[in-house]
């Protein structure tokens, strides 16, 4: 052994709080792949590689022993585990299905795409961390290569979004799982190569989206690039999320689109907001109280790190959490975890900006509903506490500040997110439990439920995502 090779003490693997006391399923994968000990004496120095059934079958508990000797993986050892602990989780591998998973599993396999992350996700869990830079880098390296290029074929720039995004997504969730085992300041080591190396990649990804955003082929094409149901979910927001903010930053700036909100304002859209920010006076809910600081297009920094939040907007989804709405298999304690897990661990085990970390734990916020979940009606709570008649006069904000100090009610980008998460969700071609809906049909009952029914999407969002997906349906019906 090099005297640089990494070591991790076994008795921290065992014991992680994130093992939560289970830990048979490290063991038979420890036992299963033969994966050796190495004991080292801290009085003597003398160290030996033993295997781990040696020492199990001798004392079950052989980790916590008293003594002059420590118990370590290797960094070979440690990865081995986490790549094949990864793999068994990403597969969701249960006891015997439920009859609605048995008719699960038989659907996807029919629409021929794995449930989880899919097995394409091994190649990236198991690669080392210079491996997995090196990769991004010649992604973003294809993807610079092609924006240099005066005339551009409509083919390859599909490909190449739809293969480096799924890549990023990937090596993102792969890279963060393995983070989680790491202090916060040597997992931001770790990560920081990938923070920047992700962000340039984003740049220029989201530079040749903002060319085309009325493709269609590009979420066709993705079904045909990923195996996996989340990742392809990943990458379809994150196409369809940077293609709706240059819409968007398109409509606000070259047309007389927020003229036009502020003359229906009172008639389409008041109630809806005063419904929201009940304590204000009518007459006083107006446009610039729905936008902290008044409706504009998205200034070009902002633009990136939203776009990098929209990537990994589920790096904290486990394997078996799934997007379909299936009854049986829905568990909101699961669903409500993938939000804290991936808010959690960007925010202290990355450098990404906070901007993304706000994105990935508010983004099913839903104005405070009761159906919905995150991280800022629980801090919302606890300022509420200590400044009991503190009022939100604002509903969205650009910034962070105004969320931060509490000035407003929702995060712009997270507002946003929410109804691509709902259109994709419901949209999506794998959808097992329900059929998948038109989008018009989306669009109908996205509506109803989430503007009408319930106040939990942003109405004026929600329209002009509306126009967005009709403009664009119209577009690729004439091609």
């Amino acid at each position: 052994m090099s005297g640089k090779e990494t070591v991790i003490l076994l008795s921290r693997i065992l014991t992680q709080e994130s093992v939560k006391g289970n830990n048979q399923r490290y063991i038979d994968i420890i036992l299963q792949e033969e994966i050796p000990v190495l004991c080292i004496n801290h009085e003597s120095q003398k160290k030996r590689l033993m295997p781990f059934k040696v020492l199990f079958d001798n004392h079950e508990d052989f980790w916590h022993k008293k003594g002059s000797w420590a118990y370590y993986f290797t960094g070979e050892g440690y990865k081995k585990l986490k790549g094949k602990l990864f793999l068994k989780q990403n597969n969701f591998e249960k006891p015997e299905p439920s009859p609605e998973e048995k008719k699960e599993n038989e659907i996807i396999e029919k629409h021929g795409v794995e449930v989880g992350y899919g097995s394409e996700y091994q190649t990236f869990a198991e690669m080392p961390n210079e491996k997995k830079i090196e990769w991004l880098n010649n992604d973003k390296k294809r993807l610079n290569d092609i924006l240099s290029q005066k005339y551009k074929n409509d083919a390859e720039v599909t490909e190449a979004l739809v293969e480096t995004t799924k890549d990023a997504a990937y090596i993102n969730h792969a890279t963060l799982e393995e983070a989680l085992f790491l202090a916060d300041d040597e997992a931001k080591k770790l990560t920081q190569d990938l923070v920047d190396t992700t962000h340039d990649m984003i740049r220029a990804s989201a530079l040749l989206i903002s060319e085309n955003i009325f493709s269609n082929e590009l979420m066709n094409t993705l079904v045909e690039k990923s195996n996996g149901t989340i990742i392809q979910h990943m990458t379809r927001v994150y196409l369809n999320g940077i293609a709706f903010l240059s819409y968007y930053n398109n409509l606000v700036s070259t047309s007389s689109a927020i003229q036009k909100l502020r003359i229906k304002f009172a008639s389409e859209y008041r109630k809806f907001y005063h419904e929201l920010l009940p304590h204000l006076d009518i007459d006083d809910v107006v446009l610039e109280r729905v936008f902290y600081g008044g409706m504009r297009a998205i200034p070009t920094d902002l633009y990136f790190k939203w776009a990098v939040g929209f990537l990994i907007h589920d790096i904290g989804k486990a394997g078996a959490v799934e997007y379909h709405e299936g009854e049986a298999s829905y568990d909101r304690k699961i669903v409500i975890d993938h939000v804290k897990q991936g808010y959690k661990s960007i925010m202290t085990k990355t450098n990404y900006p906070m901007e993304a970390s706000l994105i990935t734990g508010y983004h099913h916020e839903y104005y405070g509903d009761a159906d919905g979940y995150g991280y800022f009606r629980a801090y919302l709570a606890q300022y509420k506490k200590q400044n009991p008649d503190a009022k939100q006069d604002y509903c969205i904000t650009y910034e962070l500040e105004p969320i931060l100090d509490y000035q407003a009610m929702a995060y712009f980008p997270a507002k946003v997110l929410e109804i691509i998460d709902i259109y994709d969700s419901v949209t999506d071609p794998h959808r097992v439990y329900r059929k998948s809906m038109t989008p018009e049909e989306a669009l109908t009952m996205m509506k109803e439920q989430f503007v009408v029914k319930h106040h939990k999407i942003d109405s004026i969002l929600f329209d002009i995502f509306a126009m967005y997906i009709r403009e664009k349906e119209k577009v690729n019906k004439k091609r």
